[in-house]
């Protein structure tokens, strides 16, 4: 980075050399570091669109949105017929919050086969309340391209969170009819009923696969996931048993979680010992911490016992008025049902980057987390390279891997899970509901410590943590949480992952 800065300042006329640095402090999350001499390049090129580009980009790296669509409007303005511009633009439009239908037709029209426009304007259409519209144009897309993945990944999880039940399969379906040897449709419509918890009908996709292309190991696991959910610990074992060496750390957790259920514990933490300290061991974590509790292994201690891990910090008084955030959060829940793939039940999720968003009351919460956040990596106990929390560095802006909004309604809840691709993950309380007769004593609240009710371990939380409006918690990615449901009324709140950093001294 340090070269490519030099060399970057020393020769300023060199578009190759600001263009090779803008590439690097993208890949390598160094962008504020490239942001001032992009800035000054662009402006001194100033009819270079490719720099106004790079520029924007950078912006949008770093949560600029404002200055990234000013960048791109330039960039646009200067080469109206490029498609990576097109997109790149109408893509900072739709997170930013603004309309982009618009600029995604006529990204569409430059590059007519790009699946990226296609899924960016059913988003976007979905954003501004035309979900059916946006349901059309992607159906069509899958439709004249059966094999694209990606197409109906969104589609199913769209028509999912719409309310259609087990018509949100039906693209999946209907690629495999006349696409009966892709095996990778094949495994997704399994891997889409998985999700769904519809296991009896992933099984009979799992057996019409076989009739049609054969057994496989991607069935082969699937069939054991699914087994062992259902009660049949040996037809499971069976199944699994050919995994045990397996190098996907995927595998290797879906046969943890199987010794767990079943209570093989020390099968368990064997397995987990083997992965730690192996990429993939992200994954392992969560799973390290039960297996250690269960066997009163002091090592949990370690994992999880810090008092600094967990942190409770009432936000209200650098958050915008709480009822004016609320109003606009509750205007971003399109959805009539819960994400396919998420712990939300009985309630919906927002769509896209939430802190992306350039509306004031959003940019103000951003900046009030931005500091918590600090805050709480600066109170973090002294580096420890082989902890996932307290190990990776700390010199390096705040990056968001995910942040969005759950509205809960009565009966709702969060189930326990985990943020394993996250470094620090929380919740935010913007709305509670009154306390009904019938709720119980920790009705609504934060559980830290319990895994999912599907392992069936019997490990109580180590923490219940309060709702109150303006109350931020954050804890380990890596650590088991969920809530206690609610009798009735709304909860809304404000969740987020912070990313972990790339290594580095």
């Amino acid at each position: 980075m340090e070269n490519l800065l030099d060399t970057a300042r020393a020769n300023g006329d060199d578009t190759s050399a600001l263009e090779a640095l803008a590439s690097f402090a993208l890949s390598h999350q160094q962008e504020h570091r490239a942001l001032d001499v992009l800035a000054q390049a662009a402006r001194r090129h100033g009819t270079n669109a490719r720099l106004w580009q790079w520029l924007a980009l950078l912006q949008r790296a770093a949560d600029d949105r404002v200055s990234a669509l000013e960048a791109f409007a330039k960039a646009a303005a200067l080469a109206p017929h490029d498609a990576s511009i097109a997109k790149g633009r109408a893509q900072t439009l739709l997170e930013a919050g603004l309309p982009a239908v618009d600029a995604f037709a006529a990204a569409r029209k430059v590059a007519p086969n790009d699946g990226d426009i296609v899924l960016g304007v059913t988003a976007a259409l979905f954003a501004e309340g035309q979900a059916e519209t946006g349901l059309s144009i992607l159906a069509g897309s899958v439709g004249a391209n059966p094999l694209w993945l990606f197409g109906h990944r969104d589609l199913v999880q769209l028509r999912w969170m719409m309310g259609e039940g087990a018509a949100s399969f039906a693209s999946l379906r209907q690629a495999i009819s006349t696409n009966p040897q892709s095996e990778a449709l094949w495994v997704q419509l399994i891997h889409a009923l998985m999700q769904a918890e519809l296991n009896a009908e992933a099984l009979a996709v799992i057996a019409e696969g076989r009739k049609a292309i054969g057994d496989g190991p991607r069935f082969a696991v699937n069939e054991a996931v699914i087994r062992s959910d259902s009660g049949e610990r040996d037809v499971a074992a069976g199944l699994f048993a050919s995994f045990e060496n397996s190098d996907d750390p995927t595998i290797a957790v879906r046969i943890i979680r199987h010794h767990l259920r079943y209570d093989d514990v020390d099968a368990a933490a064997a397995l987990v010992d083997r992965w730690i300290g192996r990429p993939g061991e992200a994954l392992v974590w969560p799973y390290a911490s039960l297996c250690w509790r269960l066997l009163g292994d002091a090592r949990v201690d370690w994992l999880e016992g810090e008092d600094a891990l967990v942190r409770v910090v009432d936000l209200a008084p650098q958050l915008p008025p709480l009822d004016k955030l609320a109003g606009l959060l509750r205007s971003l829940h399109h959805a009539r049902s819960q994400h396919l793939d998420q712990s939300v039940r009985g309630g919906t999720q927002t769509d896209g980057a939430l802190f992306a968003r350039i509306e004031p009351e959003i940019r103000q919460l951003r900046a009030a987390i931005v500091g918590a956040v600090a805050d709480y990596v600066g109170a973090l106990p002294p580096r420890d390279a082989t902890h996932p929390t307290i190990g990776p560095r700390r010199d390096q802006p705040v990056r968001f891997a995910g942040s969005w909004s759950v509205r809960l309604a009565g009966k709702g809840f969060h189930a326990n899970h985990v943020h394993p691709a996250g470094w620090i993950s929380s919740a935010l309380y913007v709305a509670l509901p009154e306390r009904g007769p019938d709720d119980s004593p920790n009705a609504g609240w934060l559980a830290l410590g319990s895994p999912e009710a599907g392992l069936g371990l019997d490990i109580s939380p180590t923490r219940l943590i309060e709702p109150k409006p303006g109350r931020l918690v954050m804890f380990p990615s890596t650590m088991w949480h969920g809530t206690v449901p609610f009798d009735a009324g709304e909860r809304l709140t404000v969740a987020f992952d912070v990313a972990p950093p790339m290594p580095g001294d």
